[in-house]
């Protein structure tokens, strides 16, 4: 039996947690499953931050999960960008929580990777090369999409979350 692991979003100023989300969509509210069309992102504005973890509440027959990883594939409409805290090297250890924020954010500051890294982007225990061995959640992935004013709204991207399990 393979392990059970969803992604759980963390919202508001007391980091309410939902477990499992339906989906990852980003607008101009700070909720977990939003709906983009009734919270639509304005070019020249910022998405809410996204904070996001991995959630494993069951190893299954696995020993261990490891080698994190988060990417997005997909065109952004004109120069928007997409940008995280996740990354492969250089990293900063686990971000504490913050209530997300629509201005440009001071965690996610690199790029979002368009491709699936070679390595680990996410920690675990401040850690890439962490491991869960049991129930246990990852480091945050912090994420936001920044817009310029001549964007043109309507894009549509794919994340993609990732790990490595081992029997």
């Amino acid at each position: 039996m393979a392990a059970t692991v969803s992604i759980l979003e963390a919202n508001g100023a007391g980091e309410t947690e939902t477990a499992s989300i339906t989906n990852t969509n980003m607008g101009s509210t700070d909720a977990v499953n939003l709906d983009p069309v009734a919270y639509p992102v304005t070019p020249g504005a910022n998405t809410y931050e996204k904070w996001q973890k991995f959630n494993c509440t069951n190893l299954g027959a696995s020993s261990q999960l490891d080698t994190f990883r988060v990417w997005r594939v997909g065109a952004l409409g004109g120069s928007a960008t997409h940008v995280t805290n996740a990354r492969t090297s250089s990293y900063a250890g686990a971000e504490t929580y913050a209530t997300p924020i629509a201005t440009a954010s001071s965690v996610a500051t690199q790029a979002m990777p368009t491709s699936d890294p070679a390595a680990a982007n996410v920690g675990v225990g401040g850690s890439l090369a962490g491991t869960i061995t049991g129930v246990a959640k990852s480091d945050y992935v912090v994420h936001q999409i920044q817009t310029d004013a001549g964007d043109t709204a309507g894009s549509t991207s794919t994340m993609h979350y990732a790990y490595r399990e081992i029997a």
